[in-house]
């Protein structure tokens, strides 16, 4: 069984939600505190032990390979100015070896997974969307929790959680049969969006997957369906009627950053989190509370 040596990140989309601050910037680089949203994803993949990372790009989306490429004007002036500390940390994001392959149509994310198929070559891969953050503190990244899954299964693993009764109409959710894992479950279909009581479970897919390369043989047979795009989701579905996909309650706080409500609560906890800012950060939020 091969082991995951590569990671793909699907950037490619328009942003609308965040109109018109995406209009020239991408979405993926907007600040969670003072760290574009994209920079998460990738540490967290760095973390789970992948260094091979392929994004996925459109048009509009220079600034994201900009922000990973070096800046010699800025070092050197980091560098005269004293500020040693925060030349470090910039050296560290230059050296990332990042890979970039463009999406030339908005056609899903079925068909961004698509342009990643030479990148990948025949091996299993990690994905993890390009707005979406999960917070672990000194735990495991959910990616890493996926790939010992992958390690254990030899399937294709889809990252999930379990969401309240309320949300569940929200999400693409899992149909499965319950492992000896209370965690895991091998997955039979998905359902996209259903009503409470047509749910089969209240595992929601949540943007990070492990997924093996049989996947694109899938996808080039996948007719495109509402909009004219190839939706992953319709691959696995029938990836998981072939027999060997999960899906693994992963642990950590998830946070959707392409929807304003979530990039709020993200920018505020990760705030909150921080020793430099979240005392007296607290402290003026409890002031706004009490006026």
């Amino acid at each position: 069984m091969m082991k995951i040596r590569k990671a793909v990140i699907p950037a490619a989309g328009f942003g609308t939600r965040f109109l018109p601050e995406t209009k020239a910037m991408p979405k993926e680089m907007l600040p969670i505190v003072d760290k574009p949203t994209i920079q998460y994803i990738v540490e967290e993949i760095l973390a789970s032990g992948i260094e091979q990372i392929l994004i996925i790009s459109g048009h509009a989306k220079r600034a994201i390979e900009n922000h990973f490429d070096s800046s010699p004007n800025l070092e050197e002036h980091l560098r005269e100015s004293g500020k040693l500390k925060m030349l470090e940390e910039i050296n560290k994001i230059s050296d990332i070896k990042i890979h970039y392959v463009r999406q030339p149509y908005q056609r899903g994310l079925g068909d961004a997974i698509l342009c990643a198929k030479e990148f990948v070559d025949g091996e299993p891969f990690g994905v993890i969307l390009g707005d979406d953050i999960v917070y672990t503190g000194s735990g495991e990244p959910a990616l890493k929790q996926l790939m010992d899954q992958y390690d254990k299964t030899g399937g294709t693993v889809i990252g999930c959680q379990v969401v309240k009764p309320e949300q569940v109409s929200a999400y693409g959710i899992i149909d499965g049969t319950q492992t000896s894992d209370p965690n895991l479950l091998k997955v039979q279909d998905m359902v996209e969006k259903p009503n409470l009581e047509a749910a089969p479970s209240r595992f929601a897919a949540l943007g990070r997957y492990v997924i093996t390369p049989e996947v694109f043989d899938i996808l080039e047979e996948t007719r495109p369906g509402k909009g004219g795009e190839i939706q992953l989701t319709d691959a696995l579905r029938v990836m998981a009627h072939m027999g060997n996909v999960y899906a693994y309650n992963f642990q950590g706080k998830r946070y959707d950053t392409g929807d304003k409500l979530g990039y709020l609560k993200a920018v505020v906890e990760f705030a909150l989190r921080r020793e430099d800012l979240g005392p007296t950060f607290k402290e003026y939020l409890k002031g706004i509370m009490e006026k």
